[in-house]
């Protein structure tokens, strides 16, 4: 290594004897590196990064505290739009923007998978497939209410956790669906026999709105149990209930408070099934029944088409 005087003079730098094999006499050489090479002087990068064989400038930069930086790129990216680029110029926003679009690309297809599956299974129980859309219908109205209660609340929408959240209600909101539509077929089964109608004959129309009538009204107290209990369960994770229990058994004194480490992880998924369930099940107990009548009724004409 060379002493601190000479390491930064250009001109002793390049006095530095290169050592090489010469291939024609098979000796060893030595010349300056100033006989192969020029020093010049000039702007340019300390580093050349690449990514793909390509050349990449990367720039970072950190938000204000309480700003959103969804909504910081989002501005950047309506300021690009302005600019002419260069031939074989791209800007691409890479980073937590980058690794939110893959997270929510893979949440979203386990969603489709989700739902597609839960079809499936619906169809292989009611051996129908009218019925499993009239039911899928709630995943929709869930979807309707985890959007509007974050608009309301103004929470954000954190893609992992907020994702999770709607791919379980997928799972959840079904449930007061099928034992609804579930019951209506059977009090349909029931009135079938008293009326001893055939095997092809249908129910008149009085006797089958009076069947999904006392259906949804059998089956309210039910639903609304399902939900509230599921609700009221999450409340403590949404909020971040903390209670020691430690301390309640030895100095009668629970010491409650709300927030935490927790809730900024398990809050947005809790707030999503909380939001989600209670807006479709209220639907649910009204839209559902209107729609099996309808398709029970599309069913029944083009029947008489056929026949």
């Amino acid at each position: 290594r060379m002493s601190d005087e000479y390491r930064y003079n250009v001109e002793d730098l390049m006095n530095q004897k290169v050592t090489f094999r010469d291939q024609a006499t098979g000796r060893i050489k030595q010349v300056p590196i100033s006989a192969v090479a020029k020093a010049r002087k000039t702007s340019t990068f300390s580093s050349v990064k690449r990514i793909d064989l390509k050349r990449v400038i990367s720039i970072q930069s950190n938000v204000l505290e309480g700003a959103n930086p969804t909504e910081v790129v989002n501005g950047i990216k309506e300021v690009m739009e302005g600019y002419d680029l260069p031939r074989g110029v791209k800007v691409d926003f890479t980073g937590e923007q980058e690794e939110q679009a893959k997270e929510l690309s893979f949440l979203s297809g386990a969603l489709l998978i989700a739902v597609f599956l839960i079809f499936l299974i619906l169809v292989s129980q009611f051996n129908s497939a009218s019925t499993p859309f009239i039911i899928l219908v709630t995943v929709v109205f869930s979807l309707i209410g985890v959007f509007l209660g974050l608009v309301i609340f103004r929470m954000e929408f954190v893609i992992m956790m907020t994702m999770i959240g709607i791919i379980s209600l997928a799972g959840i909101v079904v449930n007061n669906a099928i034992v609804l539509i579930d019951f209506i077929k059977q009090l349909t089964a029931r009135k079938h026999d008293e009326l001893s109608l055939g095997e092809d004959e249908k129910l008149p129309t009085a006797q089958l709105i009076e069947v999904i009538v006392e259906a949804g009204r059998t089956r309210l107290r039910p639903v609304l149990l399902t939900a509230i209990t599921t609700i009221l369960g999450l409340i403590p994770l949404a909020t971040g209930m903390n209670i020691n229990f430690y301390t309640l058994f030895s100095e009668n004194d629970p010491n409650i408070f709300f927030g935490g480490d927790n809730v900024v992880f398990w809050g947005p998924m809790s707030w999503t099934v909380i939001f989600g369930l209670t807006f479709a099940t209220f639907l649910t107990l009204v839209i559902v029944p209107v729609m099996y009548y309808i398709f029970e009724r599309v069913q029944r004409f083009f029947a008489k088409l056929v026949a």
